[in-house]
């Protein structure tokens, strides 16, 4: 309960970055727009294969293809945006203020660097789909959450080290490989719950907005005596309310997740060079919004 405890105060004092500079939370907003459209604009090819191939031979291996690719965009748009995101947080502690524009510039100078990020993730996201695809099995099942948890832990480090040190990806890697044989990891996600307590809120905020939308909806087809147009409206205005309240949900834990992490990886980066320089671990100060809740 005390890591739950740490975890909605760590919320509270990364929110309150937000907006004191709403800089910060802009990246979020704009990932979501960008990856819905993305979504939209490559799943396209794959529907025109599916109707005219269907799901064997040629049809199943332009499917795949064509998966590869969505989930590709899909890494590419949301580690780009993070990448801004990390930057801004990182601007916004060390200097009181997150410019949008230097943001935008340290993205754009990283580019190779998230694409092979996003490469990277999409290869492991089909190998987990491989082994989970084998049959059912526990042990496969279990094998595939491993791979999945281990390698979206790890894209939480390497994005920063990419962002803030300018390391490649391999250099990524080796730092976040560092930082976890250091425990430094284990510290940090063992005291402070931010995943569970990002997981409570988006079940309350996306059940309360899936609760009213049934309910705006239902009532809309009661009201009009199930006529075409209350069904519709109905549907539409229900469909509206849930999706609002799950954007919601989805910016709230995106931006909360990047914030965590990229105070993480700075805390852990100072206590390396505080190690290396003989100094004593201890009196190293995590950056504020997580010192304020490790105290």
């Amino acid at each position: 309960m005390e890591s739950i405890r740490r975890g909605f105060a760590f919320l509270r004092q990364s929110w309150q970055m937000a907006f004191a500079d709403r800089d910060l939370i802009k990246p979020s907003i704009y990932a979501l727009l960008a990856g819905i459209v993305v979504t939209f604009i490559f799943s396209i090819p794959m529907v025109i294969s599916f109707a005219l191939f269907g799901d064997q031979g040629i049809g199943q291996i332009l499917g795949y293809l064509f998966g590869a690719v969505l989930i590709f965009a899909q890494y590419s748009v949301s580690y780009l945006f993070s990448a801004m995101t990390i930057y801004l947080i990182y601007g916004f502690l060390a200097e009181g203020d997150g410019v949008m524009a230097k943001a935008w510039q340290i993205a754009q100078r990283n580019w190779l660097n998230i694409l092979s990020l996003a490469a990277a993730s999409m290869v492991v996201t089909l190998l987990q789909r491989f082994i989970r695809g084998r049959g059912e099995s526990g042990t496969r099942n279990a094998l595939a959450s491993v791979v999945d948890a281990v390698w979206t832990q790890a894209t939480y480090l390497v994005l920063p080290a990419m962002v803030i040190d300018g390391v490649n990806l391999k250099g990524g890697l080796r730092r976040a490989t560092q930082i976890v044989k250091d425990n430094l990891l284990l510290i940090g996600v063992g005291m402070v719950g931010v995943r569970a307590v990002t997981g409570i809120i988006s079940f309350l905020i996306g059940g309360t907005g899936i609760a009213l939308g049934l309910g705006v909806g239902i009532g809309l087809v009661s009201l009009s005596g199930q006529a075409i147009w209350g069904v519709i409206s109905g549907l539409s205005l229900g469909a509206m309310i849930a999706g609002l309240f799950i954007m919601v949900a989805v910016v709230i834990t995106s931006y909360t997740t990047t914030a965590y992490h990229t105070c993480l990886y700075l805390w852990a980066r100072d206590v390396e060079r505080a190690r290396q320089e003989g100094q004593e671990v201890l009196a190293v100060q995590a950056p504020a919004p997580l010192a304020a809740v490790l105290s």
